[in-house]
């Protein structure tokens, strides 16, 4: 079951992040919306209506999560660079999962997600590292994250849906 739940892995902070670490992070950000779209581009709706695994999310659900989730980022991002060191709104991801939205085509979550991505890379790239340690406050967690460590996370959590639906084809021989 946990491999059905984390096919990569949880995500793991470095102790220290290098430019290195961020520039692998920023290219698989880039790279996602376009594997995802290969990945999905041809699945029926049945496909799209079944879970990843039991008990979790349908890959439709998926896909739309990843877009309201890197959505998300993308504003965390910018209120992390305009304010200082805001507190953000935090949302209910499963709730969101269970809206109306989530059952509607996967093209405008596929266009969304290319374009949200578009505008992180091309921002972080502009970025100097020393700007990505600027921070936000999650309230759930209650303590800072900086750009640095959201980089990663986004990249991880592409990489980590990416798997799920990967894994599901692959599963079911699509």
């Amino acid at each position: 079951m946990d491999s059905l739940k984390f096919p990569i892995g949880g995500f793991e902070l470095p102790a220290e992040i290098s430019e290195q670490h961020i520039e692998k992070a920023v290219t698989q950000l880039e790279q996602l919306p376009s594997a995802l779209r290969q990945l999905v581009s041809d699945w029926s709706d049945t496909q799209l209506d079944t879970p990843y695994r039991e008990g979790g999310w349908t890959a439709r659900q998926l896909i739309h999560h990843l877009a309201d989730s890197h959505l998300h980022s993308l504003i965390r991002y910018k209120w992390a660079l305009s304010e200082e060191t805001p507190l953000i709104k935090a949302y209910d991801q499963d709730g969101w999962a269970h809206l109306p939205d989530a059952q509607m085509p996967i093209e405008s979550s596929l266009i969304l997600l290319e374009a949200v991505h578009q505008k992180i890379v091309y921002l972080v790239r502009s970025l100097r590292f020393d700007e990505m340690k600027q921070a936000f406050i999650h309230p759930d967690a209650k303590k800072e994250r900086t750009l640095l460590e959201n980089t990663l996370l986004y990249a991880w959590h592409g990489a980590h849906h990416y798997a799920h639906l990967e894994g599901l084809a692959k599963r079911n021989h699509w």
